[in-house]
Parts: structure tokens; sequence; C-alpha cells
């Protein structure tokens, strides 16, 4: 077995210690668009807590992929240019508070070697959990690192993902982008260069910072919520989504919905460019 495999296989992390509070939750709401028309009282819910009718703060499902910011199973030696993210798949135990102490539990699951010069795709997952030591979520993130590869790892077969119905959608919705919101993304924790210089993004084949692959899947999971959710943050139960072309800030993000019982299939597209983003998608809702 090849040593490089085994010593990302070993990475581990446990009891990392978090804190948010509702400044947090509501920059995430607002770096994901909620919020861009100031008299929307759905949106308004997510970004402001109410004054002279007091009203609970909603936090977006999704937040959870930026609550333990910076946790993750350990340092993995990549060509950090070339890295993307692959997929995200969080599962929701219980609706996340406005304000929380959280510990991160990390650990790789499993790694796939492409090859030399086809990049190696790495899994791992995170498990959110709150001071009584209860889970609210659990994050499984794949990680493409194309700059990396060919060490010898098992030939292994990724699962297949979440299959689309072959009808046409059921619903489809626009989501527009700012042309600064990597920007404001960025201040949610994911400072990578690749957002927000233009050179950086230029080194790694880009013509211009792009969207932070996570935010588009914040807009994946605003799109179910004002769709099939009617805004309760606390139906979902599962959010997952590959991801297939990088959004450019200002763009508009096109929807494709599919309804299932309480499953709701997804893709995302941007028109403009004749593109799709996201593929695959798959919330749950209970």
């Amino acid at each position: 077995m090849s040593a490089r495999y085994e010593e990302l296989k070993s990475l581990k992390n446990l009891g990392q210690k978090y804190a948010y509070t509702d400044r947090e939750v509501m920059l995430y709401a607002y770096g994901i668009g909620l919020g861009a028309d100031p008299m929307d009282e759905n949106e308004l819910a997510f970004v402001n807590e109410g004054t002279l009718t007091p009203r609970p703060l909603k936090v977006v499902p999704t937040f959870a992929s930026v609550a333990a910011w910076g946790s993750g199973p350990g340092e993995m030696n990549l060509n950090r240019v070339m890295v993307v993210d692959g997929e995200r798949d969080i599962t929701f135990h219980q609706p996340l508070p406005v304000a929380a102490n959280i510990t991160a539990d990390s650990s790789v699951l499993e790694v796939y070697d492409k090859g030399k010069d086809k990049g190696v795709v790495i899994v791992h997952q995170t498990v959110l959990k709150n001071e009584k030591g209860e889970k609210l979520a659990t994050l499984v993130a794949s990680r493409f690192a194309r700059g990396d590869g060919g060490f010898g790892g098992p030939s292994l077969t990724q699962p297949d993902p979440h299959k689309i119905p072959s009808r046409s959608p059921d619903r489809t919705i626009d989501i527009t982008t700012r042309p600064d919101q990597a920007l404001v993304y960025r201040l949610c924790g994911d400072r990578n260069p690749l957002h927000s210089d233009p050179e950086f993004a230029r080194k790694a084949g880009f013509p211009r910072p792009i969207l932070h692959g996570m935010c588009t899947y914040g807009i994946t999971c605003r799109g179910v919520l004002q769709t099939y959710a009617d805004y309760d943050a606390g139906a979902f139960r599962q959010h997952v989504a590959r991801f297939s072309s990088p959004v450019y800030p200002g763009e508009t993000v096109t929807m494709d919905l599919w309804k299932d019982g309480n499953v709701i299939s997804f893709e995302a597209k941007v028109k403009s460019r004749g593109v799709t983003v996201i593929k695959n998608g798959k919330t749950v809702l209970g």
C-alpha cells in the first residue's frame, strides 16, 4: 500500500473547539444573497432579528459549512493553487442554534488516486456537536486536488452520484449574484485568493476571480428554501451537490428543481455561458 495513501487516510482531528454568534449567522445569509431585497420579510428573517416586533433569527441550514471554518482532519500537503471543491453532502441532525459553542471531529473517509497528472479526490468528514455532545450536522466534503495524484493508491471507484429525474423540471428559478459577492462571502472564513485576487486567479487558470463553490452550494440551499421548503430552515435533513464549473460573481444562476415526495433534486447552470455549475443535487426535507 502506498505510504502517501496511508498518510492521507490516517488523518484525524477530534475535539476542535469553535464558537459563533448571530453576527456570523447573518453574515453567511447575506453572503449567499439573502436580503438583496430589503423589504422581503421571508429573507429578512435570516439577516435581521427584528426590533419593534421581535422575531427569532433564522439560521440557513448550510451555515453548518462555515460554523467551524478551518476545521479538518489535518494538513494534507497539497498543491493549493490546484485544489477545488468536488462535492459537499451535509446531513442535518437538528436545527442549528443562532449562537453556540461547538466541537468538530474530522477524519478522512477515503482517497481516490486518479493517476499521474489526473489528480486525487480526498473525501473527509466533519461532525459538528453542541456542548452536550449531541450531533448538529455531519459534513462530508470531496476535495479534488488537480496537481496531485499518481502516488499508487488503491484502485477504487467513487460511489455513483444522485440521479436527476429524466422529466422536465417541476420548477425553474433564477438567482442573481452580485459582482462583489465573493468579497462578501470570503468574510465567512474562506480567504482563498482564488476568489479575490485577479493575479492569483489567472495563475490558477481563470480569467478573473471565481465565486466560492461553497457560496454556490449555499445559493442552491437558498433556492430550495424559497421554493419547496417555504423558508423553513428546520425542514432540511440533507443537502448534497457536486461542483462541475465555477460561477463568476455577477452572473445569474438558474436552478432546475424536481420534487419527488420529500426529495428535491436540482441542478444549476449559468445560461449566459451555457455551462452547468451544479450537478446531481439532492435535498431531503422532513
